[in-house]
C-alpha cells in the first residue's frame, strides 16, 4: 500500500532534541571531524537515546561517505505491521528536514524478494531507524532510503532477503550508490563484565562476515541483540555486493555514561567494505 505519507518523527524530545538547533548541537558532540571516510559498502550503528549510543554511532558514521541512497534495515520492536516490511513511498522528517523514500527502488527490491511486504504499519511508531537519519543528515543533506523492518525471521529467509536486495541493487546498476544500514543494539541490561563478553562474540562474528557463525553465537550465549535480523540481512547483502572486510570503529556500554555497570546495553558502530 504505497503512498505519499509523511511519516513524522516519533522519538524527537525523547531520544534527540526536537529542536534543529540543539540536535545539531548534540551530533556536533557525537561526530569526529577528522575522521578519515571510506566508501563502505554497509554499516551497523546502535538506536538507542543519543545520550547513551551517540558517540558510538557518530563515530562510525564519521567514517562513512554518506551515499545517494540508504537501505535502512532494522528491528520491529512494536510488533505492528508484517515481519518483513518495507515502506515504498512517502517522506520522513526529522527536525533536520524531509527524506524521500526511493520509491524506484523499494518497489523493485519488494518486487524482488517474496518475503517482503509494502507495509506502512510496521514503520510508524517504530524508532530504530529513525534515529540513524539526523546523524547520516548531518553530512549529507540530499539522500534517499529505503525502510525496512524486521521482527522475526529464521537464518535462512534473511540470508535469501540480503541476496535478493544485493541482486536487486545489481540489476539496477546501483552498486557504488547504495548504502546499507543495519540498526541495532547489543546486549540488554545485564552485568557489564557479562554484557562485554557476550558483546564481543557477535561483534567478532560480524567482522569475519559469518553470518551462520553471528546466529549461533546468539543462541548458544543467549545474546539479547534486538536487530540480529537486520545485521543478518545486512551480512548477507554486503559479501553479495563484494564486501571482504569489517571494522569496529567504537564499542561502549551504557554503564561508560551512566556509571551503572549493574544493568547495561551494549552499543557497537562496525564498517564494511
Amino acid at each position: 500500500m504505497a503512498s505519499c505519507k509523511i511519516r513524522l518523527p516519533v522519538v524527537a524530545g525523547q531520544f534527540y532534541s526536537s529542536s534543529a538547533v540543539e540536535l545539531k548541537q548534540q551530533l556536533e558532540e557525537s561526530i569526529d571531524r577528522n575522521a578519515i571516510k571510506i566508501d563502505a559498502i554497509a554499516c551497523m550503528l546502535p538506536h538507542a537515546g543519543y545520550i547513551y549510543s551517540g558517540a558510538v554511532a557518530g563515530q562510525t558514521v564519521s567514517c562513512i561517505n554518506i551515499k545517494d541512497r540508504v537501505i535502512l534495515l532494522g528491528p520491529n520492536h512494536t510488533g505492528l505491521g508484517g515481519p518483513f516490511s518495507i515502506m515504498t513511498g512517502g517522506v520522513w522528517k526529522t527536525p533536520l528536514g524531509g527524506i524521500e523514500i526511493d520509491s524506484g527502488l523499494a518497489k523493485a527490491i519488494l518486487n524482488g524478494c517474496r518475503y517482503l511486504d509494502d507495509d506502512e504499519l510496521a514503520h510508524l511508531h517504530e524508532h530504530s531507524l529513525e534515529v540513524e537519519l539526523p546523524f547520516l543528515q548531518y553530512f549529507k543533506t540530499d539522500f534517499k532510503i529505503v525502510p525496512i523492518a524486521f521482527s522475526s525471521g529464521d537464518i535462512s529467509t534473511l540470508k535469501d532477503i540480503g541476496r535478493d536486495i544485493a541482486e536487486t541493487i545489481k540489476s539496477k546498476g546501483l552498486n557504488d550508490s547504495v548504502l546499507l544500514l543495519a540498526s541495532s543494539d547489543m546486549t540488554h541490561y545485564e552485568p557489564e563484565s557479562q554484557a562485554r563478553k557476550k558483546d564481543n562474540a557477535a561483534i567478532e562474528a560480524i567482522l569475519e562476515l559469518n553470518e551462520d557463525r553471528l546466529m549461533k553465537n546468539i543462541s548458544r550465549l543467549d545474546i539479547s541483540m534486538c536487530g540480529y535480523a537486520p545485521a543478518i540481512t545486512m551480512l548477507s547483502a554486503a559479501k553479495a555486493l563484494g564486501a571482504t572486510k569489517a571494522e569496529l570503529v567504537k564499542y561502549q556500554t551504557s554503564g561508560d555514561v551512566t556509571g551503572d555497570k549493574n544493568s547495561v546495553v551494549g552499543y557497537a558502530g562496525i564498517i564494511i567494505s
